[in-house]
């Protein structure tokens, strides 16, 4: 590996920005994460774009909010616009647990201090960068503002609120992946100065009157009735006000049917909710990247380390992808509580094997390399260059989901591109061993597809996944044992899991192998009770599961689950939902995973019998049985 040099680094600093003999930058990103510069992480991503667009970026990575805002005014002001970029996880689920408690480290700060960031810190540098320059363009991106762009429920201040873009007074969002639509804007105001004639910045209504005349797809933006760009038209999804959705939880489940939908659809309309005196306008998604672009995104010249400012600090999401290498983006699961389609889309964009070499053979030049690939993964590690067949049905298409209630009968679930992967990679010289950390679709394993071939690699890859890309332990995703539950959260049958488990533990004992099946599982989601998680106990100890990798569902924006747990109702089907809600009810339901410590035993056994359901205690303890005092159990 070459020696780096600091000017390697998107600058930081005024002092980094002379060392590339610039007086001032074209773009200022403020990013809540610290500055690694590695395609794991987004603000490094947009920076690189724009820089080999012949674009000045800076970045100020965690800039200090109290005091006299240094960080904030140490650049200047930017020629084209601030750019916002929070965080890769939502801030929220990044500082608190389930249960509101601030979490002992934040993964993505240096040494894991969780007091780098502020609460929603795309509305408090907003605010921060429109009080210092009141006529620079903010534009706002990441999971963020991206999940909380219309009206959404959050679980931290338990309130609905307006779009993110009214309460932090940005000029606009870039929502989902942003490297196309952050072009067509760059490009858009560039060639609009050029035109003027002048090295003058962009202004404020400078941008907001050419982005009118020129809307850029996949943003939103806020505007009065009149400025709409060509009105509201019969195309347009208008979604019931913020204020409707306030006084009526139904209609606020109705909105995200509509917000899902269009976020899952090649042909997307445009979006529209008023709120107040203004309308949200969010523009239709750009269509699914194609694998060239995806590329380039990858292919930039990234350090992949973090910056030179944080010598001697540990970055903990950095420590777990430094050797990982990420072959798609997209995922067509549709799962009810998770947000990566709402971000990502549903739609596989795969890179080339030739691109996903040259990372991996990047990653083998690392001074701590050892010889191992930790990861070779996406949001699903078995989705790569799936899609439709016939492209002309998902143009059609709206479901969230191509594999649930059922796998969808025009979708290729050929492993073949995959496996072709896996090999390519294992037959590196550099290369001992490489691993599948991200998690597997087992249903995708399983499925019949009728196809021989397909239905063969599949097979095959089941096989090679045990045989080879295990690290000693395979994560998968039951979440849990209740076909009811499982239907709510748009998850398989657990049957499948069943006859997962049967395949893996009988690979491995043919291989004289002793991996470990890791399944993660979910509590107090919407439509699960404590009688559902009792039954989740005794059939996991049926198994001979101790259970590690398990969470307290955790409401957050625009998902499914999300809307079930705030409005009480399906948005699909406006049916009642049951959801677990008062730290107690949360409480009762968690316990049940842990029924093989003796310390929750009689508290089990106490709800068992609260519920009527003392055929249960048998099943989990045994007969019963005496204790030391010399009373009995039950």
């Amino acid at each position: 590996m070459k020696k780096l040099q600091l000017t390697d680094w998107l600058p930081t600093t005024k002092k980094e920005m002379e060392l590339r003999g610039w007086d001032a930058a074209d773009v200022i990103l403020f990013s809540g994460d610290a500055y690694v510069d590695h395609p794991s992480f987004g603000a490094a991503v947009i920076g690189r774009l724009l820089e080999a667009e012949g674009y000045r970026v800076a970045i100020i990575p965690q800039p200090d909010w109290h005091g006299d805002f240094r960080d904030f005014k140490k650049l200047g002001r930017p020629r084209l616009f601030f750019g916002i970029a929070p965080g890769c996880m939502d801030s929220m689920v990044n500082k608190y647990t389930a249960n509101r408690r601030l979490r002992s480290e934040d993964a993505y700060s240096p040494d894991g201090r969780h007091d780098m960031r502020p609460e929603y810190p795309t509305i408090v540098y907003t605010h921060i960068l429109k009080q210092l320059f009141p006529d620079v363009p903010v534009v706002l991106g990441g999971i963020e503002a991206s999940l909380r762009r219309l009206t959404h429920y959050d679980y931290w201040k338990d309130e609905l609120r307006r779009s993110i873009l009214l309460d932090s007074g940005g000029d606009m969002i870039i929502y989902g992946m942003g490297e196309l639509p952050i072009l067509e804007l760059c490009h858009l105001l560039d060639d609009h100065l050029a035109a003027r004639g002048c090295g003058a910045a962009v202004g404020v209504d400078d941008f907001h009157d050419l982005i009118r005349r020129h809307p850029v797809r996949q943003t939103v933006t806020a505007e009065v009735e009149k400025n709409i760009p060509g009105g509201i038209t019969a195309d347009d999804c208008v979604l019931s006000t913020h204020e409707e959705a306030l006084r009526d939880p139904k209609a606020h489940a109705r909105n995200f049917r509509y917000i899902e939908e269009e976020s899952n659809r090649l042909h997307a309309r445009r979006l529209l909710q008023k709120t107040g005196n203004v309308y949200v306008v969010v523009n239709p998604p750009y269509p699914p990247m194609s694998t060239a672009e995806v590329d380039r995104s990858f292919d930039l010249p990234y350090t992949r380390l973090p910056h030179p400012k944080y010598k001697g600090k540990r970055i903990p999401a950095y420590e777990m992808i430094r050797h990982s290498v990420n072959i798609h983006r997209g995922c067509f699961g549709g799962c009810a509580f998770c947000t990566i389609s709402a971000h990502q889309g549903k739609f596989i964009m795969s890179r080339s094997k030739e691109s996903i070499l040259r990372e991996v053979r990047a990653v083998t030049e690392m001074p701590d390399y050892k010889g191992y690939i930790s990861d070779l993964g996406g949001p699903s590690a078995n989705m790569y260059g799936m899609g439709g067949i016939d492209k002309s049905l998902c143009e059609k298409c709206k479901r969230p989901s191509c594999i649930h209630p059922a796998v969808c009968r025009n979708l290729n679930t050929d492993h073949r591109p995959l496996l072709e992967i896996y090999r390519a990679v294992d037959a590196l010289p550099q290369v001992k061993k490489s691993f599948i950390g991200s998690g597997v679709r087992y249903d995708l394993l399983l499925h019949k597809s009728g196809e021989t071939q397909r239905d063969k690699a599949a097979a095959d890859y089941t096989k090679e996944l045990i045989l080879k890309h295990v690290s000693g332990r395979l994560k998968v995703a039951p979440e849990h044992t209740s076909e009811r539950v499982l239907h709510y959260m748009r998850k398989p049958s657990f049957d499948l899991f069943r006859k997962f488990k049967v395949i893996f533990d009988k690979v491995n004992a043919e291989a004289g192998l002793h991996q470990q099946l890791i399944p993660y599982f979910i509590s107090s989601h919407p439509g699960c009770t404590e009688e559902d998680m009792a039954e989740l106990a005794v059939e996991t100890k049926r198994l001979q599961f101790h259970l590690e990798q398990v969470q307290d569902f955790t409401p957050t924006p625009m998902t499914v689950s999300t809307e079930m747990w705030y409005a009480g109702y399906h948005p699909y089907t406006l049916e009642r939902v049951f959801s677990a809600k008062s730290p107690q009810e949360k409480l009762r339901q968690r316990m049940f995973f842990f029924w093989y410590k003796p310390e929750e035993r009689r508290k089990i056994v106490a709800e068992l019998r609260r519920m009527g359901r003392d055929d249960l205690i048998g099943r989990l303890f045994g007969p019963m049985q005496v204790n030391k005092t010399g009373k009995k159990w039950r």
